[in-house]
């Protein structure tokens, strides 16, 4: 991850202090009952093509869980993004804890705006988000709300709880 063709969305590539940083977020979260992030697998080796997560939010007056995604520009195009987020749907509905889930793509980014219309979310409307924090993004919310059931059957990629890894300088 880091890819700057990745970032045009989000202001840009960050540091790699800031990765490492991004990462050790992401990393922290297993276990806690505050979300998961996941690296998404994908081919014949299961080789690791992308990320999605989802975490708690404080949207509205309620708390709910916020997902997010990014497949590296290779393996783009070929609804993987789609199939984790309906398997990331599916886990957090499993976790039985928040009745709704957000997704907050940038207004212009058509390709994370389809994504959210093919994996089941209906676009609530325009807002203003953070993101990364500190910077204001003009983005649409998406939801799947409480009643969300089974989405996907035979999915051809596997998500991977994302772990730590050694510091590599």
């Amino acid at each position: 991850m880091g890819d700057p063709r990745m970032t045009e969305h989000f202001g840009g590539p960050e540091t790699p202090e800031k990765l490492r940083a991004r990462h050790e977020r992401y990393t922290a979260i297993a276990g806690t009952g505050k979300g998961a992030m996941f690296v998404i697998c994908a081919g014949p080796d299961a080789e690791p093509v992308g990320s999605i997560g989802y975490w708690e939010l404080d949207w509205g007056g309620q708390t709910a869980w916020e997902t997010g995604w990014s497949v590296v520009p290779e393996w783009q195009g070929q609804g993987i993004a789609t199939i984790a987020a309906v398997l990331v749907l599916e886990r957090a509905r499993g976790d039985g804890k928040h009745r709704s889930i957000h997704a907050f793509p940038a207004f212009e980014n058509e390709a994370s705006n389809a994504v959210c219309r093919k994996a089941g979310f209906t676009l609530i409307g325009e807002c203003e988000v953070e993101f990364p924090p500190g910077r204001p993004m003009r983005a649409n919310d998406w939801v799947v709300a409480a009643d969300w059931g089974a989405l996907v059957q035979g999915a051809t990629i596997e998500l991977v709880t994302r772990r730590a890894v050694a510091n590599e300088e």
